[in-house]
């Protein structure tokens, strides 16, 4: 079984959604390994976010993770990062296929409702700076 993090971000967490997030999870056979609502520190979301530190937009980044808590899950599948990926749907919510997280909960191209790891090696990278 191949492993994976999802993050609901804070503005989903303040909607009250994870439930509907993490059936839809379940719905597509995704094993909840671990799961806890944590409120990140800016160092930590540095850490988490580090690829983007040179991009205009980083220092709103690190802002907006961490306004709120986050709801951060690892995931359990076969094709974890890929499967995920789908349901999540793309980065801008208005291009989100129907039906995927972002394109059901999304706002913005920024405040698009979740995160989930890009590639194998992000994953491990990413659950390792959030669960230790």
């Amino acid at each position: 079984m191949d492993q994976t993090y999802l993050m609901i971000k804070p503005e989903l967490v303040a909607d009250q959604v994870i439930g509907e997030i993490l059936k839809m999870l379940t719905d597509n056979r995704f094993r909840i390994v671990r799961m806890e609502l944590k409120q990140l520190s800016a160092e930590t979301v540095k850490e988490f976010y580090v690829e983007h530190e040179a991009k205009p937009f980083y220092g709103e980044l690190v802002s907006y993770i961490t306004s709120g808590p986050v709801v951060a899950v690892q995931l359990e599948k076969d094709n974890a990062v890929k499967d995920l990926r789908t349901l999540v749907g793309a980065t801008n919510p208005a291009e989100a296929a129907p039906g995927s997280i972002r394109y059901l909960h999304g706002r913005s191209l920024q405040n698009n409702g979740v995160h989930a790891s890009d590639s194998d090696p992000s994953a491990e990278r990413e659950l390792g700076i959030i669960f230790g």
